[in-house]
């Protein structure tokens, strides 16, 4: 145990955020660089080595979270960033951008504020990068076999980075210009700087992995050429067919989706545009839907200077505590949750649906026009007498995917089937319908987290591998029926 008394003698501290006057002028990582290290220490010496470590439940990748705490406590990094790559290829992704379902599941959590593994991961693995001690892992031989990884996201690098260690060689199919699916493009450059793809795509180019970017399966190459020329294929392009709202006036000029929005702005830090093609600047922004691509428009659009920004979300405002009843411990508690964006400014209005927009006479958005809703019978019911209109000149849509892409022709080229909830069918080994092609994250589990989508990307790595030689040593953290632990 690290500390034995430390959970009774240090609170809770988590990251300094740097001053926002200041941070909303760039698109640096909001923390103050090194403010962690300080007090991580004593953070980890919170750990209490439960006998039963519900943040092995809470986290589906089974991250040693008791181990690497106690390493990081005695300030023993190299041993904390071999503990922690045990069950986590990209821990420098997970410990800025998950939302830590672990931290929900902390037994310190019951009743007090919990264990900041969030802090002590990103801390554990941005000092093993300062300190060299993250290195290339080159298989000792080669299997002979050849893999095609198609989607460049957390779970197309994870497999593909346990596929070319386990001695395959794997080429990545990405159909953007760059490495890094929604990390690089969905994902700010506030929340994430793309430094840490960078060099994670250069650690897997000295392993052996190829990257072939620009080519989008089903359009640009037909899934037939790639069955052809590969020995098995594992997919992991996402669901990335976003919900839209068809409401009057959506044909209006200023009214996009998310990832239409976002991937504009990571372009112009990638230094392909002076400014982005569409932006907030000046503009009364309304972002509809409340989650966490809602408040990187949020925050985008802060920066780009928009004259107002609003964020709308149809569901009731969450609780700022967990009910006991409702959403006990360790379930991932869905509560009321202040975002670095929404730290920064701008309005969030709750129990509310857009009934339509209004335009000029150059058809571009001028105003939304909304209502108060109640949930009757679980449907949102409108309040009559409520209905009112806010400006509206940029409106962004994160209300959530629906589903992988079909536009493209993959899912028919291939001739795979779809589950019910138009995700791509698979069986326990992740195959799917057609033999020695295998599918991972969002495109098969459908719309989730980051951490999940590396714990599928490992796990569909050992059904291919047993696919390709008869038997496999990697691990398969999770099963493809597993979901959070949530009420």
């Amino acid at each position: 145990m690290a500390d034995p008394k430390g959970f009774l003698n240090h609170g809770r501290e988590v990251a300094a955020s740097r001053p926002v006057a200041e941070r909303v002028k760039d698109w640096n990582e909001v923390y103050v660089p090194g403010s962690l290290l300080p007090i991580i220490s004593k953070q980890a010496g919170r750990c209490m080595d439960c006998g039963i470590p519900f943040c092995h439940n809470g986290c589906p990748l089974g991250n040693l979270i008791p181990e690497w705490n106690d390493y990081a406590y005695r300030e023993d990094w190299s041993a904390a960033s071999e503990r922690l790559h045990a069950t986590n290829n990209f821990p420098e992704f997970t410990g800025r951008l998950c939302p830590a379902p672990c931290e929900s599941a902390c037994v310190l959590g019951i009743n007090q504020p919990p264990v900041t593994i969030k802090n002590v991961e990103v801390s554990i693995i941005d000092k093993a990068w300062e300190t060299g001690d993250v290195a290339p892992q080159i298989p000792e031989r080669l299997s002979g076999k050849t893999v095609a990884v198609v989607g460049s996201g957390p779970a197309g690098l994870a497999a593909a980075q346990q596929l070319t260690r386990a001695g395959h060689t794997v080429a990545v199919y990405e159909r953007a210009d760059r490495i890094g699916g929604l990390l690089r493009y969905g994902i700010p450059e506030f929340k994430m700087e793309k430094r840490h793809i960078n060099r994670r795509i250069e650690q897997m180019r000295a392993e052996g992995t190829k990257f072939r970017t620009g080519v989008e399966i089903g359009r640009d190459m037909p899934a037939t050429a790639l069955r052809k020329r590969y020995d098995a294929v594992v997919l992991a392009v996402g669901a990335t067919t976003a919900r839209d709202l068809p409401v009057p006036g959506r044909e209006l000029k200023g009214i996009h989706q998310a990832m239409e929005y976002l991937p504009l702005a990571n372009k112009v830090q990638e230094g392909d545009y002076v400014a982005p093609p569409i932006t907030a600047e000046g503009k009364h922004v309304v972002v509809i839907g409340g989650g966490d691509t809602g408040a990187d428009c949020v925050g985008t659009a802060h920066r780009q200077g928009a004259a107002s920004v609003t964020q709308l979300e149809i569901m009731p405002r969450p609780g700022e505590d967990r009910d006991a009843l409702t959403q006990p411990w360790p379930t991932f508690p869905m509560l009321y949750k202040v975002t670095s964006a929404h730290e920064e400014g701008g309005e969030r209005v709750y129990s509310v649906s857009t009934t339509h927009f209004e335009g000029d006479e150059d058809g571009n958005v001028q105003w939304l026009h909304l209502t108060e809703v109640e949930f009757i019978d679980g449907k949102p019911t409108s309040k009559p007498g409520t209905e009112r209109r806010i400006p509206a000149q940029l409106v962004t849509l994160a209300m959530g995917f629906t589903g992988t892409d079909r536009d493209n022709g993959l899912v028919e080229q291939f001739g795979l089937e779809l589950d019910a909830r138009g995700n791509i069918a698979r069986d326990g080994d992740y195959r799917t319908s057609v033999p020695g092609v295998f599918v991972a994250g969002d495109a098969g589990r459908g719309q989730s987290l980051i951490v999940w989508a590396i714990a599928e990307g490992r796990s569909a790595a050992r059904g291919c591998d047993r696919h390709l030689t008869g038997t496999s040593d990697l691990p398969a953290p999770i099963r493809p029926t597993d979901r959070s632990l949530m009420v």
